[in-house]
């Protein structure tokens, strides 16, 4: 990928690299292990973005 991006596409991969993240411990802790993974998770070598 290039080096310089534009602002749009940067804020999209920016808001993307934020959803992919683990839930919380304190949420697993607080549902009893009922809510463990994010249906949002993505691995950046899977599963490529429409950006």
């Amino acid at each position: 990928m290039a080096r310089n991006k534009p602002t749009a596409k940067k804020r999209r991969l920016g808001r993307a690299q934020r959803r992919s993240r683990p839930v919380p411990t304190w949420v697993v802790a607080k549902t009893r292990g009922k809510v463990r993974s994010t249906p949002r998770r993505r691995h950046w070598r899977r599963t490529k973005l429409k950006a």
